[in-house]
């Protein structure tokens, strides 16, 4: 059993807090950048374009989460509290918003540059996992998206949360989501898979799956618990993206073969 006591803190500057969580978004944005360019994009008018493209991931990002989180997770709350929407530093942010977001944004920005906008979702889905797996970490030190009581010998003692033993549920998650999607999808990109599409298509897919299974280890949200046979939000949403990468792989795969 591990004792989880971290500060979320992760340095102070005058009056200023640099959090952890701030840390993890900037850092994986920065490690993804650095991944495409060196690694994944060959065309140097596509690394300039890719350098453009930030800045709508960015946005993407922030829009697309928060709002994913207000609209989907805690609506009635901010009905009650516009002024909170746009605090993201106070929490809330939503996984599957950010990813709507992100397509939207990248929407825009291939139709500017007369580009497929798979071209730049595949980007995305070979590095998104690493900003993944930094952010479980930062919600592991933040003693938040905790897992459910367990006796298990690698439980967790979240001292600011309470006094029970469970899931590392954020470290499932940095496993799966994280080290395992960014490798899964990169040997396949790699070694097997060129056409624009197919990775933004299976990167929906394990994350959803991957997604759906460590829900079962994870607490849901206390304002909502378990919304019908016993599964999350978090699920029912694994379930419906997990159902649009089928879609979609079949669409730019197996339908295009034909």
């Amino acid at each position: 059993m591990f004792i989880n006591n971290f500060d979320p803190v992760a340095f102070q500057v005058f009056s200023l807090e640099i959090r952890w969580y701030s840390l993890a978004y900037i850092f994986g944005l920065i490690f993804g950048w650095i991944y495409c360019n060196k690694i994944l994009i060959h065309d140097q008018n596509k690394k300039n374009q890719f350098d453009d493209y930030i800045a709508y991931i960015i946005i993407g990002i922030i829009i697309g989460g928060r709002l994913g989180y207000v609209l989907i997770y805690n609506p009635m709350y901010y009905l009650e509290n516009l002024i909170e929407i746009p605090m993201i530093w106070n929490g809330g942010m939503s996984f599957h918003g950010a990813v709507i977001g992100v397509i939207f944004s990248t929407y825009l920005f291939s139709k500017k540059n007369n580009e497929s906008i798979f071209y730049y979702l595949d980007l995305v889905a070979l590095t998104s996992p690493i900003g993944i797996f930094l952010g479980r970490i930062a919600n592991f030190i933040n003693s938040e998206l905790y897992g459910r009581e367990t006796d298990l010998i690698w439980s967790v003692k979240f001292i600011q949360v309470d006094s029970l033993n469970r899931h590392p549920s954020q470290i499932y998650e940095a496993i799966f989501e994280g080290i395992i999607l960014f490798v899964l999808l990169n040997f396949l990109y790699n070694r097997l898979l060129k056409k624009n599409g197919l990775i933004s298509s299976l990167f929906i897919i394990f994350y959803s799956l991957f997604r759906f299974l460590i829900e079962f280890t994870r607490e849901p949200d206390v304002h909502l618990g378990l919304i019908f046979l016993n599964i999350s939000l978090g699920q029912i949403l694994s379930i419906i993206f997990f159902v649009s990468g089928i879609i979609l792989f079949y669409k730019n795969y197996v339908f295009k073969k034909k």
